[in-house]
């Protein structure tokens, strides 16, 4: 995983166990089966048959054999592979390959709550609010809204409107809920957008009525 914008790791997983000169190895990585990334050419960087969006974008840690790619973005995710090469007796011979995977995030903003109307309300009216968060990638999973009154947190799953920015690739996402303006007691209403497993949740200030 790496952030938008930021140098992504990809890692050859090569222990090179049997000290192999780099002088004598050819260090190749490609995405898919056309893009050539980066290729070190027995000790020497290579560039003839990079493809051109990778062009002064890539380096390569030969002690840690592992690729930077410079100004991660959305369209560089999916796979890479490494190849490596030995010349041996003249004829190179592939003798480790492997592959990763390549995930971007960008941060969502925190989300917002809207309140329509704005003003005084009244109980047992209707209340119409919205949250909003912006600028994130991937897709999140859900919007869940929380309603807390009387020590008890009630849990409503609305349906989540997603639209993608087209050029950037960046999700914003909406959900509305409708409620009745309790009577006699302090509620708490908040907002929580879940990103995936791995990449937890955020929840947006509480509004209270």
């Amino acid at each position: 995983k790496s952030f938008l914008n930021h140098t992504a790791y990809l890692s050859c997983y090569f222990t090179n166990s049997q000290k192999i000169d780099i002088k004598d190895l050819r260090v190749f990585w490609q995405k898919g089966a056309v893009e050539v990334v980066h290729e070190v050419y027995y000790g020497q960087e290579k560039y003839d048959n990079l493809s051109p969006k990778y062009i002064n974008r890539t380096k390569m840690d030969m002690n840690k054999w592992t690729l930077q790619l410079l100004n991660a973005g959305i369209v560089d995710e999916g796979q890479y592979k490494c190849i490596i090469q030995h010349r041996d007796k003249g004829s190179p011979k592939v003798i480790h390959t492997s592959e990763c995977l390549l995930h971007i995030i960008a941060n969502y903003s925190q989300p917002e709550i809207a309140q329509l109307p704005t003003g005084e309300l009244k109980p047992k009216e209707n209340l119409n609010l919205s949250c909003s968060s912006s600028g994130g990638y991937p897709e999140p999973r859900e919007m869940i809204w929380l309603i807390s009154h009387e020590n008890t947190t009630y849990r409503h799953k609305c349906h989540m409107d997603v639209s993608q920015d087209v050029v950037t690739k960046l999700y914003n996402v909406t959900s509305k809920l409708n409620i009745t303006v309790p009577t006699n007691t302090l509620t708490n209403i908040s907002c929580l957008l879940h990103l995936g497993e791995q990449l937890g949740s955020l929840v947006s200030v509480p509004l209270g009525i």
